[in-house]
């Protein structure tokens, strides 16, 4: 930094401060220097990653007539968003305020405009860059977006007038290489040009560049339905002097993207088409690594310091030598090598990130994304750069180093990532072994018949058995010359299994009717406020046993709303909203209230409530209906079913105290990952790396069990959440927006203290009882909990009573039937670490019952034999070619081969069969075997047929050689018929 630049930055030294919980590393800037100091200044600025991302947040924030919120970074795994498997754009955290379903206690509600620097994964769904990520220089799946938004605010001038100064005041860009594109209209959908944002545009650039766009590139939709708008890119000439007009989305990389403006200002519905908005949105993103690139002269992304530090570890973990920064041919002369270190750079940046937010590789949804993106990088590093051991564990180090001071969640789970990491780079590497072996023979197949493509079939089993993803195979089939039959691969899947599906919201009446979907969004919701429709005051959700009046403010349908009465039929489904509700809208895990409103002789059976925007939907078939109408104004009467909620409150009370044992039991690092609770059980998923032991289960659930019996109150407060944060030892839910005031759940004064909007018990006793009744694992790192309370409880607990007899009883039996106890106890619902410990216990009966009956067994064997030698030597003077015996060895294998022994041994041309049961005239297993002599093989018995024939009668398999076979069946009620039918086919091949 020279000494002008030096004096420039020490001057604002006093100023504002941007909150070292989003940086550290961010430093004091006065917001009056964004607008007053030289472009040619601040580009002697050799911009950092950080000090770029630092710069637009303290510009926005500090605007002297347009002061932005500060809005941290929303994990870049949305987990409390089903909706969207990453966050793959600024804005996502903020669709409720879009789609007008803020609630007013929200946070959200109240911001008017936002700034901040988003964590986005692009890599899978509608935004997916995974297959473009290693061959270019700018395509991540990771990556920050630097946004700026407007809720109802400022539009378009302002939106312009900022962008243009934050460019080339703040960042200090040429002012002749940038262009702006504007929507050219779309006579289709009846929009015309934009002509405003053209205009505004032109007060800064010539006319030449300020292009217009067609719908395509500049008309941004966040999917088939919901706000949208024309929007205007700002793009940037890296070379400059030139012309570069022709070259805006042409997908040259030295004319690029650099900033999208959009303005929302419309709703696209499937039945009416594009309708304005009632209050128009600002929605800006930029590529804080494209930006980064251009201010630190680089012509890749790659190349700058949010990768060169990646770049020089991998460095020094490979031999193949560092990154040169080439592409297509140039890299495949080099087996790819500079594509393995962009893909590897990138794909870890990926997967600390999505880890440190709560996301783990596996075979669902977005962890089945993470696991592709994982494998991907793992192969890169092993075939390519030849790094063994696994490549992505040791690179985790480096990450910290670079990203930790601004996003010290990564420090904070450095040992899981590194954890999950390693376990998963061990468990593909024996796979990624095997695969390349099977690809490379079928490369050589493929060739040799002069085919090109690699059928689904291979592909299939690539992805089915090796544990391939399908974009891996075809990565490797692309740098192989070949092509990967797609279409045969989903057939090959469909066939295998089912696929998850989103699933579509359905319910039964008791009638059996089914429930339509029924949702708000921005459109509707601005209906409401339109007709002056308040909020539902739904205050009464916590009150019990009530019948509250209400009134029918308006009703709802697929169609939209009804503007008058409307017609009704049982089993129609409809959407009512009152002026108030004291049904509880699911929310925090916890499912709606059911029950009925109820309208003078008509009856809407309620089942679901969801809350938009404040505005409660109850969601209702019509059960009974005497004047077949229902009209807006009508006096309605709520009835929650109080009796189910009865059942959801001590489950949901319960997950708070399960919450606080788990911590007590397993430490203070133990987060909650997600809840349910019902009418039938609560569900808990926290975080922790492995199974709990029986001792740590049995340590939880009697907690619990301890806090119900110690009848402790339960009582909730409403606060503001600044004053909330600061109670000691609050727990709140990872990635969970709460609104503020904010309504604090507490059981006694030290055992639980948490911020819920649920309904809970009033006292703990109220549980009755309860029962751990599952601990498994979700994913890598994550544990799931089951358990029940009140009547559920109490049966688990007599169901357990009861199997701790049986289980005394066998072990004190003489002849305990293991196998049927074992089944039972495997079905039950019964307390988990009770389950464990009774199954441990038959366990150890069974060993002991097998090493009884395998001495046992020793001792007969020698009996056996002798009998077989006598009865072997009997047939042999008899002339006999075949013989079959039943034979006491308890269907055991091993014995059976000494039999076998001796029949070779006495006879050795003759051919031989023995059945055995396990339990001599018990009906069960029985063990077939035979021997037959090559010359009888010859003459037609052979042994492998003998045996299938002789067991197809009973039900059974078996299958060997010509020479000796044997197989089994579980069930055989006549022994000595299965040995006539034997004796009879083996003496028709021979002709006995």
């Amino acid at each position: 930094m020279n000494s002008s630049v030096r004096i420039f930055a020490t001057a604002f030294t006093t100023e504002s401060t941007i909150l070292s919980k989003r940086s550290p590393s961010f430093t004091k800037v006065s917001p009056t220097a964004f607008f007053s100091a030289a472009p040619e200044t601040l580009t002697e600025l050799k911009w950092t990653t950080d000090e770029v991302r630092q710069q637009f947040i303290t510009f926005f924030e500090n605007h002297p007539t347009l002061k932005h919120t500060f809005q941290p970074s929303s994990p870049c795994a949305p987990l409390n968003d089903p909706t969207l498997l990453f966050t793959n754009a600024g804005m996502n955290q903020f669709k409720p305020i879009f789609l007008g379903q803020a609630d007013p206690t929200s946070p959200l509600y109240s911001l008017k405009r936002a700034a901040n620097s988003q964590k986005c994964i692009r890599a899978g769904g509608k935004h997916n860059d995974l297959e473009d990520v290693g061959r270019d220089t700018y395509h991540h799946t990771f990556f920050e977006m630097l946004g700026s938004w407007s809720f109802g605010d400022y539009f378009k001038e302002e939106a312009i007038d900022m962008a243009w100064e934050l460019l080339t005041t703040v960042y200090g860009l040429d002012k002749d290489r940038i262009y702006a594109t504007y929507f050219e209209g779309n006579e289709a959908d009846g929009l015309e040009m934009d002509t405003d944002a053209r205009d505004f545009w032109l007060k800064y650039l010539p006319e030449e560049r300020v292009i217009a766009c067609s719908a395509k590139d500049n008309f941004w939709e966040m999917g088939d339905t919901g706000p949208c708008g024309p929007c205007s890119e700002i793009h940037y000439d890296r070379i400059g002097g030139r012309d570069a007009a022709s070259l805006v989305n042409a997908d040259d990389p030295n004319v690029i993207e650099i900033w999208n403006i959009v303005f929302i200002q419309y709703n696209r519905d499937t039945v009416t088409g594009l309708s304005p908005l009632p209050a128009k949105h600002i929605d800006t993103g930029m590529g804080l690594e494209r930006l980064v690139s251009i201010l630190q002269s680089k012509s890749s992304n790659y190349d700058t310091d949010a990768f060169t530090p990646i770049f020089d570890e991998i460095a020094k973990l490979t031999e193949v030598g560092p990154y040169t920064g080439k592409l297509g041919e140039e890299d495949q002369e080099q087996n790819m090598k500079d594509t393995a270190y962009r893909a590897v750079a990138d794909h870890i940046r990926t997967l600390c990130f999505s880890i440190a937010d709560g996301a783990v590789p596996n075979n669902e949804g977005r962890g089945y994304v993470l696991r592709r993106i994982l494998r991907r990088a793992a192969r890169y590093g092993r075939q390519v750069l030849g790094v063994e051991g696994g490549i992505l564990s040791k690179l985790v180090p480096v990450v910290m180093e670079t990203y930790g001071e601004t996003y010290p969640e990564l420090l904070e789970n450095k040992d899981a990532i590194l954890s999950i990491l390693t376990e998963e780079e061990v468990a593909f590497d024996t796979m990624l072994d095997r695969g390349i072996k099977y690809f490379n023979e079928l490369e050589t197949e493929l060739n040799d018949k002069s085919v090109t493509e690699v059928p689904g079939s291979k592909a299939f089993f690539l992805y089915d058995t090796m544990g391939f993803p399908i974009d891996l195979t075809e990565l490797m089939a692309e740098e192989a010359g070949f092509t990967v039959d797609n279409d045969g691969f989903l057939a090959e899947m469909e066939a295998q299994k089912k696929r998850s599906r989103e699933a579509r919201f359905k319910s039964k009446s008791s009638n059996g009717s089914t429930v339509e979907r029924l949702e708000l969004i921005a459109e509707q919701t601005a209906w409401l406020s339109d007709k002056d429709i308040a909020a539902t005051d739904d205050s009464k959700k916590f009150e019990w046993d009530i019948e509250l009046p209400a009134s029918i403010e308006a009703i709802f349908t697929s169609e939209g709303f009804a503007e008058g009465d409307i017609s009704v039929e049982e089993g129609d489904t409809i959407g009512i909203i009152l002026d108030k509700s004291s049904f509880y809208a699911e929310a925090g895990g916890q499912e709606a209230d059911l029950g009925f409103i109820e309208l003078g002789e008509t009856l809407l059976e309620v089942k679901d409530v969801q809350s938009y925007g404040g505005y409660l939907l109850h969601t209702c078939l019509v059960s009974k209906s005497e004047e077949g109408t229902i009209a807006i104004g009508s006096d309605a009467t709520c009835k929650v079913d109080y009796e189910r909620r009865g059942d959801v409150a001590p489950n949901h009370t319960m997950t708070h105290v399960l919450n606080a044992a788990l911590r007590k039991v397993l430490g203070d690092k133990v987060d909650q990952r997600g809840s349910l609770c019902n009418d039938e059980k609560l569900r808990f998923d926290f975080s922790c790396k492995k199974a709990m032991t029986v001792d740590q289960l049995k340590d939880t659930e009697e907690f619990v069990r301890q806090v119900i019996s110690d009848a402790i109150p339960v009582t909730d407060e409403i606060m503001p959440l600044d004053d909330a944060k600061k109670l000691d030892g609050v727990r709140a839910v990872f990635g969970e927006v709460y609104p503020d005031p904010v309504r604090v759940v507490s059981v006694g004064s030290d055992t639980s203290i948490e911020f819920c909007g649920g309904t809970h018990l009033k006292n703990t006793d109220e549980a009755e009882a309860f029962v751990l009744i599952e601990e498994t694992a979700v994913a890598k790192g994550i544990r799931r909990i089951s358990g029940v309370t009140k009547e559920l409880a109490k049966t688990a607990i007599e169901e357990g009573t009861k199997f701790e007899e049986l289980v005394a009883e066998a072990e004190s039996s003489s002849s305990p039937n293991v196998g049927e106890i074992r089944k039972s106890l495997d079905a039950a619902s019964i307390s988990a670490p009770l389950k464990i410990e009774l199954r441990a216990k038959l366990e150890a009966l069974q060993k002991k019952m097998l090493a009884a009956k395998k001495a046992e067994l020793a001792k007969r064997v020698d009996i056996v034999l002798n009998d077989v030698k006598e009865q072997i030597s009997a047939a042999v003077e008899a002339n006999q070619k075949s013989l079959v015996l039943s034979v006491d060895i308890g269907a055991d294998s091993k014995a059976s081969q000494k039999v076998m022994n001796v029949v070779k041994s006495v006879a050795p041309d003759m051919a031989f069969m023995g059945l055995s049961e396990e339990d001599q005239g018990s009906g069960g297993k029985v063990l077939c075997f035979a021997v037959v002599p090559t010359e009888l093989t010859e003459q037609g018995l052979k042994a492998n047929e003998w045996v299938q024939e002789t067991l197809k009668t009973i039900g059974g398999r078996g299958g060997g050689r010509p020479e000796n076979a044997q197989g089994q069946a579980q069930e055989c009620d006549d022994v000595d018929a299965v040995i006539s039918d034997a004796s009879k086919f083996a003496g028709e091949k021979l002709n006995n």
